[in-house]
């Protein structure tokens, strides 16, 4: 549910607030509590905040601007953390689910094409809703478009909330038993202070972080650059960010296998060079034909790349967990506080720096920025050790 509604069209200025949630998450990343109460509590938290962002402000319309930044950035704060709540109590339930490698990778693939299928329906819905009530073909978005995005709010908030319903209602969590999330036999329990100890979390946090800055980049930017650099109507930028998807969704069906037959490294790898084509081919294209023909390909390659690079992160993230579950949530809290606040962070400073009569300013940073998280990737990941990461005794496992 978080995932539909935080990647409709909230943009930016969401990313600017989040490091403050996963703080939250951190810290209450309890084992003895059951996953189930914090997804409860974080779908209200996003049901009732999330309406809010995209209505005019309340009896302040016509204030001063910070005191509208104050009132919008309330509602963020508690979409964000609610969106925190449902999505690091679903990744923890992964570990707990089997302790094997390749079914980890296969249920993150899964959970992955479920979330891709999501933002393509909110892709769909925004292009219907677009096409339907837009007079001129071609017309590029306005001010006077707003209500559009209401209605765009309104469907894709609708549909989460009955999907998280039906989550909630036939997903039972068995009654937490004393030892439920003890180590094995023959390991010691590892501490919240024991994993902040080793070093290895941060290597992996710093390959997190580059994965997620080139896949949220993108995803947040691309339509901006389609706008504003390349001048592109209303309904391509539903119909391109569609094709990006799509073409995630196709990727993430086989990474399972390309994990398994080619190991983490080298999937990772691929899904990097498949994001620096990408952000090569945006600053090198031009012309009709790229905005008629290549511009789509560019679209596949970004989105077979943040596929291929997220799905095989999280697998790692799931390794350095390994058998020691009852640090799941902690670690994927640490995993989602070090991307989004790199993210608030890189948003913040894009935004700032935005020069007003420099039309390629966007292209600039799809092909430099994104481009260098792709880089910086492929860096974090010549110092990733090649085995799994604190499994049962610390023992090598087999490559990564």
């Amino acid at each position: 549910m978080g995932t539909t509604r935080g990647q409709t069209v909230t943009g930016s200025n969401n990313w600017t607030v989040t490091g403050v949630r996963n703080l939250d998450m951190m810290v209450g990343a309890d084992p003895s509590i059951q996953s189930e109460p914090k997804q409860i509590s974080g779908t209200l938290c996003v049901l009732g905040s999330f309406p809010f962002i995209f209505t005019p402000c309340l009896n302040c319309e016509h204030s001063h601007h910070i005191a509208q930044l104050v009132y919008y950035s309330a509602f963020v704060i508690i979409f964000q953390f609610g969106w925190a709540s449902v999505q690091i109590s679903h990744l923890s339930l992964i570990p707990d689910l089997t302790p094997s490698e390749h079914e980890r990778t296969g249920l993150i693939s899964i959970r992955y094409s479920f979330t891709v299928c999501s933002n393509v329906l909110v892709y769909l819905v925004t292009w219907g809703v677009l096409h339907v009530t837009s007079d001129v073909q071609d017309a590029q978005i306005g001010p006077k478009d707003a209500y559009k995005f209401k209605h765009i709010v309104w469907i894709g908030l609708s549909l989460g909330a009955v999907t998280s319903l039906v989550f909630h209602l036939f997903v039972k969590e068995a009654p937490l038993e004393d030892g439920a999330h003890s180590p094995v036999v023959g390991q010691d329990k590892r501490t919240t202070s024991r994993v902040l100890r080793d070093h290895r979390l941060y290597q992996v946090a710093a390959l997190y972080m580059a994965t997620r800055l080139f896949s949220n980049l993108a995803q947040v930017y691309i339509p901006l650059y389609l706008h504003e650099s390349l001048g592109l109507g209303a309904e391509s930028l539903a119909i391109i960010p569609l094709v990006m998807f799509l073409a995630s969704f196709g990727m993430s069906l086989v990474t399972k296998i390309l994990n398994r037959n080619a190991g983490r490294k080298f999937s990772y790898v691929i899904g990097c060079v498949f994001g620096i084509l990408a952000s090569i081919w945006v600053y090198l294209g031009s012309g009709s034909r790229y905005t008629g023909y290549e511009i789509y390909a560019v679209a596949i390659l970004f989105g077979a790349g943040s596929s291929v690079m997220l799905v095989t992160s999280l697998g790692i993230t799931s390794d350095l967990i390994g058998s020691n579950t009852e640090s799941g949530a902690f670690v994927y809290g640490a995993m989602s506080f070090v991307d989004k606040l790199a993210n608030g962070i890189a948003v913040v400073v894009i935004q700032n720096l935005k020069c007003q009569t420099c039309p390629n300013y966007f292209r600039d940073i799809l092909a430099f920025v994104c481009g260098g998280s792709a880089l910086f990737g492929l860096f974090c990941l010549i110092f990733l050790p090649p085995f799994n990461i604190f499994v049962k005794g610390d023992r090598p496992a087999s490559g990564a």
